[in-house]
């Protein structure tokens, strides 16, 4: 994927990513999708993971720690 025109290389942390390597996109975790750099809000520092909205950061912690997590 790193071949990609444009697909930028993040390092997720928390409150905020570094850029790794620049572009003006990721892309999603879960569904794919592009996401520009300017609209990313959802992201998770542990699994350095994007995701488009909330229902696909929710469907990726739960694919990761199991749906019985709590």
């Amino acid at each position: 994927m790193a071949d990609i025109q444009g697909l930028a290389v993040l390092h997720y942390d928390t409150p905020h990513f570094e850029v790794v390597r620049p572009g003006q996109f990721v892309l999603c975790a879960v569904s794919g999708a592009r996401i520009d750099l300017e609209d990313l809000k959802y992201w998770s520092a542990e699994f350095q993971e994007a995701y488009k909205g909330p229902e696909e950061a929710t469907r990726s912690f739960l694919n990761h720690r199991g749906a019985d997590f709590r």
